[in-house]
């Protein structure tokens, strides 16, 4: 399946948080941090056409409250607006 974002909009795999510590312990969902990290699908434009400075594959953090899930392949995906992305990381 292809989906392709329409207007300023980013479609992203969410990262799976760790739930357990490299020595084994659990991490209970209190306890957890709120990085909310993903990697890029799609893409959309800009209002005028251009693209956007981010592109499918790179790992990105991101922020805001509105995000609408989908499930792609058994796989939680989430549309974002583009002003949420708040970085690219890179490696």
């Amino acid at each position: 399946m292809i989906i392709r974002p329409i207007g300023e909009r980013v479609l992203i795999k969410s990262i799976k948080k760790a739930e357990v510590t490299e020595s084994g312990i659990y991490i209970p969902d209190s306890a957890q941090e709120e990085k909310k990290e993903g990697i890029v699908v799609a893409v959309g434009t800009f209002e005028d056409g251009k693209e956007l400075p981010i592109k499918a594959g790179d790992h990105v953090l991101y922020g805001g409250y509105k995000s609408d899930e989908i499930d792609v392949d058994g796989e939680l995906h989430l549309f974002i607006d583009f002003k949420d992305v708040l970085a690219v990381i890179e490696k």
